[in-house]
């Protein structure tokens, strides 16, 4: 098998994307992203949105599981939308990320267990303790969160939430920071 038939399989090949976009912060403008993903009958795994670093800019965090020239495809249609500054298409070897997860469970049952050897294996922290139920916090990758899930599973979880994924990219500089400034660049020479 030749280099160019290996390259070839591997953009075809599915996997979990994570793509970042700087916004404006509008109205109907996460509407007009998941259309996006909607036309092409993709699934977002999990999406995140927060103002960023920058003054007015909002970073909406978005993971879906496609090929790479679809992903490809999916920034450039969101980069059209007027309010969008900026997406970049990330692998997770470009990034540092993580999820929170929480878990509710009964006290009557964290009182029956050796659940501080859970928490402190699995790096999580007891957020509230009611005589009701009892509420941990875990912080991680998906796996490490589903593996918290499946040793309070017996337990009797009654509440489970796990947020979106929140990232930031391995480079030193900022993507963002430097489309801005060139873009900065250009609009001054224009006006000369």
């Amino acid at each position: 098998m030749n280099q160019n038939t290996i390259n070839r399989s591997e953009i075809m090949e599915e996997q979990l994307y994570t793509i970042s976009v700087y916004t404006e912060n509008r109205v109907t403008l996460l509407h007009q992203i998941s259309m996006i993903f909607s036309r092409r009958c993709l699934n977002i795994d999990s999406l995140s949105v927060s103002a960023c670093s920058i003054e007015g800019v909002h970073k909406f965090t978005i993971t879906c599981r496609s090929t790479r020239p679809m992903m490809e495809h999916v920034v450039k249609q969101i980069e059209k939308r007027i309010d969008v500054i900026r997406a970049f298409l990330l692998t997770d070897d470009e990034i540092l990320f993580q999820e929170v997860a929480l878990y509710k469970v009964p006290t009557e049952n964290v009182v029956n267990t050796d659940i501080e050897e859970i928490v402190r294996k699995e790096g999580a922290r007891v957020l509230e303790i009611h005589p009701e139920y009892t509420v941990f916090e875990k912080t991680g990758h998906t796996s490490e969160i589903m593996d918290l899930y499946e040793r309070l599973k017996p337990l009797g979880i009654r509440q489970f939430v796990r947020s979106g994924r929140i990232a930031v990219t391995r480079s030193s500089r900022e993507l963002v920071d430097e489309f801005l400034l060139k873009r900065e660049e250009r609009h001054k020479e224009n006006e000369k």
